[in-house]
This record gives C-alpha cells, structure tokens and sequence, in this order.
C-alpha cells in the first residue's frame, strides 16, 4: 500500500478577506499549491496583490477566512514548531538592547534548549552567515546588511524546516542585496531548508528559485506556477547572462504585466505545477 505524499507546506483554497458586508475587501482568493521539501520558492505579483498577507496565513499569523494551509501534513492554525520567519523590516526585528549572540539566541528559549546547546547553535549560524566575532555587537553598531544577516542567522540557529522570507533585501543597496542574495543559496545548499520568498524584484526572483509562482491582481490567486531549470549553484554574472534566465526573467514580466505577447516556443519551456 503506498503511502501519501507528504509536501513541506501544502496550501490548499485559502482565501483571506478583511472586513465585512459592503466594506469587505478580498485580499487572497482560492490559493492553491504545493511547496516540496528543500525547494527554493519565489513569489511574485503586483504591487498590493496580498503577497504579505499571504505569508502572515502562512505563518500562523493570521487566520484565513476560508481553505487552508499545512505545514509538513500538520494544519497551520496557529505559529507551527519547525517554521522561520525573516521580514524586511530587520531593524524592528531586532532587539537593539540585546547583544547580537543574544538575539539569535532568544527563540531557543521557548524551545528549552540547554544554555551550552543555545551557545554552539548560535555560533554556527553567525558563522554560516560570515558574522563569527560579532557575538558581543549591538545592532545598532552593525550595518544594514549585517543586521539583516543576524535576523537570518536567528531563524537558522532556530534550524526550521520551512523559512518565510518576505522581502527580506529590499530594504538594503544593489551590492548587498546581490551579496544576501548568495549568502540565502548557500544556506539553502547547506542546510537543505526549504524557502518560501516573497519579492517584488523579478530578477532576484529567477535568481533564487527553483520555481516562481506568479500571483494575480487583487483578489489574488495564483496565474501560473513557472519552472526555473538554471543549474546550481548560481552566479551573479554568469547565470544572470544566460538566454535561458532571460527568456524565464521576460516570461515572468509579461505574466505580471498580463500581456499575451508571449514569444513563440517559450511557453513551451516551462511545465506547469501539476501536468
């Protein structure tokens, strides 16, 4: 008798609307889709599309008002064990009267790990983010993408099974975005977690994923899931130099935009979710 199939996160007709009667404001409508274990997933969309809003029903955060989402088969009704959460705002994230060993250490605390266990966890997360020596910093005495390096060190050391990531480089100049956005892949090799990321940045999205999901206008649902088969690892220049990524990169703008002037051959390319 074979057994079913356990996705990392299965989401499955969830819908979230704020308000209600003539007020009521659809945000997310019917999203349907599976994230397998260790896969890199992107999500993009318009801008007020509910991609945010999406990642807070993901979490526990918010309740949807219909359908549901599982974490590794387990319903998510409230902020499951086993999930991370990075936001963009890392500055808020961040407990400035804390040290930085202290604020990666802090969600080990509601998991009881020993004080000697805390230490060693924390310490080979700041080193997987390049961060060893800074235990004994503040945030405020760290720059913009260090900051944000600890707030991804903090959920590694919390060791997920599933990272929600919602813009977390937005916030951040173009070289360290770039700089961020491989020191994410080489966690996710290293690690094998798997990652949800949510980004307006198209390019940044075919960079990192193995897959892209692209959401509608409001109310959103999913327009199409689209393949990204570019080798691993990647590089900044060369990978972002292909045909392959600018043909991937040129089919995820038209989605968005909604045009149909899609290239003969190209949709070809890319298999959808579920065929």
């Amino acid at each position: 008798m074979s057994q079913a199939v356990v996705h990392a996160l299965e989401v499955s007709e969830l819908s979230k609307t704020y308000g209600v009667g003539d007020r009521a404001v659809a945000a997310i409508d019917n999203l349907t889709f599976d994230v397998e274990p260790g896969e890199f997933l992107c999500i993009v969309g318009p801008s007020g599309c509910g991609k945010t809003t999406l990642l807070k029903c993901l979490s526990g955060l918010l309740r949807p008002t219909s359908g549901a989402a599982y974490l590794e088969g387990r319903l998510i009704d409230k902020s499951p064990d086993g999930l991370a959460l990075v936001f963009q705002e890392y500055s808020r994230s961040l407990l400035p009267w804390m040290t930085v060993g202290a604020n990666v250490r802090l969600p080990l605390l509601g998991q009881r790990v020993r004080k000697q266990e805390r230490k060693s966890r924390a310490a080979e997360a700041l080193a997987a983010v390049g961060l060893t020596g800074f235990e004994d910093k503040h945030p405020w005495q760290l720059s913009g993408g260090m900051q944000q390096r600890v707030a991804i060190a903090r959920a590694l050391a919390y060791q997920p099974h599933l990272l929600l990531m919602d813009e977390p480089f937005a916030s951040v100049d173009a070289q360290t975005r770039a700089d961020l956005e491989d020191l994410v892949l080489d966690v996710h090799a290293r690690f094998g977690i798997t990652v949800v990321f949510v980004t307006h940045d198209i390019d940044e999205s075919v960079y990192l994923a193995d897959r892209v999901i692209v959401l509608t206008h409001r109310p959103t649902t999913v327009k199409e899931i689209v393949n990204v088969p570019l080798t691993r690892p990647r590089d900044q220049i060369e990978t972002k130099e292909l045909p392959e990524f600018m043909e991937i990169r040129g089919r995820v703008i038209r989605l968005i935009k909604g045009t149909d002037d899609v290239p003969a051959g190209v949709a070809a390319a890319y298999e959808e979710v579920g065929e």
